[in-house]
């Protein structure tokens, strides 16, 4: 008997987030920006109700934002990281074991809950994270996890599931597989699903239903796996298990624009410190760093300027110190005087496990530097991105992302918990 999963979704979950700080958010339109207050990535109810799509730049919104009074927040990821852990806590004592798919989605494994009622389990939980959190969410219980996500689409898009639905059931099974568009289908791209669609195979129903061998030649042994799961049998393959990592980068806008190298360097050294966090969170070094910066294509009638080097880094290594130090190189190669900088970022090519590096003849024992490196993620995430960091950054960071309307850091920051005062 194959063990059940659930998958507990978010709701509108930037939007929830910020909600359950400020109650004048409940009921009305809302919108959360993007980095550097760019586009919508996150809708209430009311806001979808309106027009608003995922993705549609502020710019395009300012005569609807006044015209419906939407509310506009930037985002405030330290909040939304903080949330996710909170619901995952009121999770914990509902599942053996759980797996973190993303920020507001995460699987759940209910081995040795298989006697309960997992419609009323899922709906306990479900009161739980409500009650520790103020989120709502939804929930979708299955044998595989392709189901799981079907199950939780279904039960976030058809009141009638009241937030729960359980693709165990047969006639539940086979009413939302055969009403589920195949390009929505987790797993499926879109060429895909126009190769299906020749086919006659427009539903998840019918995916289900096609030939092993027909699966696999049209999709390879990926589409053969997830036809699989959505027949109910577990498949590495629909696990979504990241393959090794090739390259990696950390790039952003500025919120104003920068001319003087310092200005650059602070924001590449900040860059490269993340990318360094990075590599030694998933157990990676790099062998080549690529610096980059560039004024606004957008403004054709400015001056124009693009500057990129790539340095070698001999040994590999992920040392946040030596990354901000090879930036330094191929940016002082690449600077030209009189431009406006609106973006720049570093880019790391070449990973390699640390254990699976090349060693070099006079490479010297880098243990001091690995503990320090370890401090400084240990701190960092303690108290929050860029409590220590290098003097290279600078303090003012005038070139940091624009966030007019970020909320205050209600969990994580002692000067901005929420206060509340009783009058007698």
């Amino acid at each position: 008997m194959t063990t059940p999963i659930a998958l507990i979704d978010c709701n509108n979950y930037y939007v929830s987030c910020e909600r359950a700080f400020d109650a004048s958010l409940v009921g009305v339109p809302v919108i959360v920006l993007s980095n550097n207050d760019g586009c919508a990535i996150a809708r209430s109810a009311e806001a979808k109700a309106l027009g608003i799509k995922m993705g549609d730049p502020i710019h395009h919104l300012r005569d609807k934002v006044k015209q419906h009074r939407i509310r506009v927040l930037s985002s405030n990821y330290t909040l939304y990281g903080d949330m996710q852990r909170r619901v995952i806590a009121a999770c914990e004592a509902f599942a053996r074991d759980f797996e973190i798919y993303s920020i507001d989605e995460t699987f759940l494994d209910l081995a040795g809950f298989e006697d309960r009622d997992l419609v009323a389990h899922a709906h306990e939980m479900r009161d739980q994270v409500r009650q520790w959190t103020t989120i709502p969410t939804c929930v979708g219980i299955a044998e595989t996890k392709t189901l799981a996500k079907l199950a939780n689409a279904a039960a976030k898009k058809n009141p009638g599931f009241n937030g729960v639905a359980d693709l165990r059931d047969d006639g539940v099974r086979h009413e939302v597989m055969h009403a589920f568009p195949i390009g929505d289908v987790w797993g499926v791209g879109g060429a895909t699903a126009r190769k299906l669609a020749d086919l006659g195979i427009t539903t998840a129903g019918t995916l289900r239903d096609m030939p092993m061998k027909q699966a696999r030649a049209v999709g390879t042994v990926v589409l053969e796996r997830l036809v699989a799961e959505l027949r109910g049998v577990p498949s590495a393959a629909v696990e979504m298990v990241a393959p090794p990592r090739k390259g990696m980068a950390v790039t952003r806008s500025f919120g104003t624009p920068v001319t003087t190298f310092d200005g650059l360097m602070g924001a590449l050294s900040q860059y490269a410190l993340r990318a360094g966090e990075k590599l030694r969170q998933h157990g990676l070094v790099a062998a080549r760093l690529t610096a980059f910066f560039h004024t606004n294509r957008h403004k054709p009638d400015r001056p124009q300027y693009a500057g990129s080097r790539t340095v070698t880094l001999h040994p590999m290594t992920n040392d946040s110190l030596e990354l901000i130090a090879a930036a330094r190189r191929g940016a002082e190669r690449a600077w030209r005087d009189g431009y406006a900088y609106t973006k720049a970022g570093i880019t790391l090519d070449d990973l390699v496990a640390v254990d699976m590096r090349p060693r070099t003849l006079f490479e010297d024992d880098s243990g001091k530097r690995d503990r320090l490196m370890s401090a400084l993620d240990e701190i960092n995430g303690r108290f929050g991105k860029w409590t220590a960091v290098t003097a290279s950054q600078g303090f003012r960071r005038e070139w940091k992302l624009r966030s007019e309307n970020r909320s205050p850091a209600w969990t994580t920051s002692i000067a901005e918990v929420p206060t509340v005062k009783a009058s007698s």
